[in-house]
């Protein structure tokens, strides 16, 4: 297992310096006879697929905010569950219209002035709060490299550019404990193996206090509210910027977030 973590640093270490991404890996892919379904995209075999995803396993458990391997499992052990999310997302107007346009969340897309002059309580003006109360950034997302098929990829893209959303969506803060509630919310929702061992997993590393809270009072309300929602892939968050927080909560069924989440870690 320790070759195998540090097989998966050493390749993500690799992919985070390369100063010529997408030649290196047409380079690679060529050498292989593969065939390269989107920019980012490195092909892989089944096992080097198990490979990655058991070093992915190993460091996101040790270290939860790794989130390059936490993308790289979500990658490596998804394929069934994103194609019963892409299929989701076709059967809902929507979610068609979001998987045929493919709208993209990062600083080059957002207009941050826009949402800063929309009303207060909006849904667009709440994003803009979480990311400057919690210093995070939608660029931080991970591209897509390991899923082999072009939809599917997007598919993942969108769940990882939303995953902030959703925090505003539950009121949830970035610490140990309001990830763990999102990542439960996140595994009913969608069923990703990531999600679910997240939700499993990420608990050993709180405290005694928010342990109690956790499991009393939050992992029911995120299990409650993700069975009740509908797919929140499906929502086109950016043409709702405007309409306030409260009433998409409300048209989700997504109850208030408990009133002192904030105070625990």
């Amino acid at each position: 297992m320790a070759t195998l973590l540090l097989r998966s640093q050493r390749l993500h270490r690799s992919l985070r310096h390369r100063t010529r991404p997408t030649v290196d890996v047409l380079l690679r892919a060529a050498s292989h006879g593969a065939r390269l379904l989107y920019p980012d995209h490195i092909p892989t075999t089944p096992l080097q697929k198990m490979l990655l995803a058991a070093g992915a396993a190993g460091m996101a458990l040790y270290n939860p905010y790794r989130h390059d391997m936490v993308a790289v499992l979500g990658e490596t052990t998804g394929c069934h569950t994103l194609k019963f999310l892409r299929d989701q997302m076709k059967k809902d107007p929507e979610g068609a219209q979001i998987l045929q346009e493919r709208p993209r969340i990062s600083l080059s897309t957002l207009d941050l002035s826009k949402l800063q002059s929309l009303p207060e309580g909006s849904l667009g003006r709440e994003y803009l709060r979480f990311l400057n109360a919690n210093k995070v950034s939608p660029d931080t997302r991970a591209p897509t490299r390991f899923v082999d098929d072009e939809e599917l990829a997007y598919v993942i893209q969108r769940y990882r550019e939303v995953h902030d959303m959703l925090h505003t969506l539950l009121g949830m803060p970035t610490n140990m404990l309001g990830e763990v509630v999102v990542k439960w919310f996140e595994a009913v929702q969608t069923g990703l193996p990531m999600c679910i061992l997240g939700a499993l997993f990420g608990p050993v590393r709180l405290r005694a206090q928010s342990l109690q809270v956790l499991f009393s009072e939050l992992i029911p309300w995120a299990i409650q509210n993700g069975r009740r929602a509908p797919c929140v892939l499906n929502i086109y968050y950016e043409q709702r910027w405007e309409q306030p927080l409260t009433a998409l909560r409300e048209e989700l069924g997504i109850s208030p977030p408990p009133k002192h989440i904030q105070g625990l870690a």
